[in-house]
């Protein structure tokens, strides 16, 4: 079957709504005798009556009365197809790699900062930067917070990347563990202990982050076994005194008081995980730009001390954890 005319549905719902043809031709500023051959035109398709005549206009006939939902949904669904593509209308898609990181709580304090902006907050899961790159080209997404490599090396042509947050990691822990009541813990004291990062799946960034990590540090990381999330990583952590993971200290997380769990603070240097944020250079949403200058303005922190990334990840400058895009 041909595809419905949705300026004739358009028209029918004209009709429906104002019950004469002569007031719907006069607000859709045509003639008498166009909106009935669009009517006519509809029927004809759809191969049923959907007004009788009468003498004070057009009255919705069972199956008009049955079309007529229908027909506002096309329409609804036009609207929002157009709005989704109409300069200042569509939201702000900005992939993150996970809604609990810091780049999570970054589009939260823009969201607070322009309430107005319509954002929509996605996940390339299983993705890395080559693949976020790939889907701003697209159009799929208008940005994407990554850890990328340095300038020169995997940014694609068109693509533009700046730091924009280096964060910390920190060691969690069971009150059994022997770094449990340490005040900190230089990654290479790590060496021999078990980290268990079961969500650390091959092709990913993180995976590829920690790889360095581990390489760099002579560290232990255990990718093995069922991820049942962060909740159930916690779980098992608080009842082992051989198993820690990694986490940001940026992360809001909540557990059971009688977890006890720890956080320990990383030093000597301290792993911090870089975070840029991608996009098109050509990308006219006017809510990008916005973000953009919500970044370059948030208030430089401090990170004491030496930090530590892979040398092939574009960061922020040394101490610092903000940029300006």
């Amino acid at each position: 079957m041909a595809a419905v005319d949705l300026l004739a549905v358009r028209t029918f719902v004209t009709v429906a709504e104002a019950g004469q043809f002569q007031l719907a031709a006069a607000q859709l500023t045509i003639t008498q005798q166009a909106v009935s051959k669009r009517i006519a035109a509809l029927e004809r398709h759809l191969g049923v009556p959907l007004f009788t005549r009468t003498a004070r206009g057009a009255r919705l006939t069972i199956d008009g009365q049955a079309f007529l939902p229908h027909a506002r949904a096309l329409l609804d669904a036009e609207e929002r197809a157009t709005a989704s593509v109409r300069p200042g209308r569509r939201p702000l898609r900005v992939d993150v790699i996970g809604r609990r990181l810091a780049t999570a709580g970054l589009l939260r304090d823009f969201h607070r900062a322009h309430p107005a902006v319509d954002l929509d907050v996605v996940i390339l899961f299983d993705s890395d930067a080559d693949a976020a790159a790939a889907a701003i080209r697209s159009g799929a997404i208008d940005a994407s917070f990554r850890c990328v490599s340095v300038p020169g090396r995997e940014i694609p042509a068109g693509i533009e990347a700046t730091p924009v947050f280096d964060e910390p990691l920190q060691l969690f822990t069971g009150p059994g563990h022997p770094f449990a009541s340490a005040r900190s813990v230089a990654p290479a004291q790590l060496a021999g202990h078990r980290i268990w990062m079961p969500g650390n799946l091959p092709g990913t960034e993180w995976a590829a982050y920690y790889d360095a990590l581990a390489a760099e540090f002579g560290l232990t990381i255990d990718a093995l076994g069922p991820n049942f999330g962060v909740e159930g990583l916690l779980d098992t952590i608080a009842g082992s005194s051989s198993i820690a993971t990694f986490l940001s200290e940026h992360t809001p997380l909540v557990w059971p008081a009688v977890h006890d769990l720890r956080r320990v603070p990383l030093r000597d240097p301290t792993p911090v995980y870089p975070h840029s944020l991608l996009w098109h250079a050509d990308n006219p949403h006017p809510a990008l730009a916005a973000l953009r200058a919500h970044l370059a303005a948030r208030p430089a922190g401090r990170l004491d001390g030496e930090v530590w990334t892979p040398p092939w990840a574009l960061r922020c400058h040394p101490r610092d954890d903000s940029a300006r895009p």
